[in-house]
């Protein structure tokens, strides 16, 4: 595996996914974009390595608009978070059959 370029490899990161410290190189990229081969002007968030193996690898067209959309992190309860999400996409994208 190739060191960073600015030496950076060995400084902690936190994972945006479950908050734990790991080494910087030791952490995945995370890119909200979805393009992290394109890489000026960009600040990568970071996985540890077991959330970026359960983490999907599906394109996400459209989820950040959502969430942008829905206003997370407003600091509402994530029963009314998650309650606004199902019905925003129920009405998007139609409701799922089980």
């Amino acid at each position: 595996m190739w060191r960073s370029r600015n030496g950076s490899g060995g400084e902690p990161v936190a994972c945006v996914a479950c908050g734990a410290e790991v080494d910087r190189d030791e952490a995945r990229e995370y890119d909200k974009h979805g393009d992290r081969w394109e890489r000026t002007g960009k600040e990568f968030e970071y996985l540890c390595k077991p959330c970026f193996r359960r983490e999907c690898h599906q394109p996400r067209d459209e989820l950040e608009s959502l969430l942008v959309e829905l206003d997370a992190g407003d600091g509402s309860s994530t029963e009314a978070f998650l309650a606004a999400y199902v019905e925003a996409v129920d009405e998007r994208y139609g409701q799922i059959e089980e």
